[in-house]
């Protein structure tokens, strides 16, 4: 099941459960039930490398409760602890399945 992890402006003023909402609800409207997703999770940063991209792949092996190695090229280790938790916090990474696409969205 795809989840969403979302990062908001700094500023925000809305609560961040109705923006996991919109953004679940948006998702289906705009692109359609095949990207559709149920869960948005809202996290403070994304982990990401020197060069500015996003770990992906790691974030979904640590949803997966899969083996993982930190990075060489990332940005800063601590936000992989941040997302682990975030997932956790959720009901993920504890024995529930997650079993497929993580959708980042900025």
């Amino acid at each position: 099941m795809p989840i969403g992890l979302l990062v908001l402006k700094s500023g925000a003023g809305r609560d961040p459960a109705a923006i996991c909402a919109d953004a679940v609800r948006l998702v289906r409207e705009r692109i359609g039930p095949v990207a559709s997703f149920k869960t948005a999770i809202v996290v403070q940063r994304l982990p990401k490398t020197r060069s500015g991209k996003i770990l992906r792949g790691t974030m979904r092996r640590i949803a997966d409760q899969q083996e993982w190695k930190m990075p060489a090229t990332i940005d800063d280790p601590a936000i992989l602890g941040e997302i682990a938790a975030a997932l956790r916090e959720a009901g993920y990474g504890t024995g529930s399945e997650v079993r497929g696409a993580l959708m980042i969205m900025v």
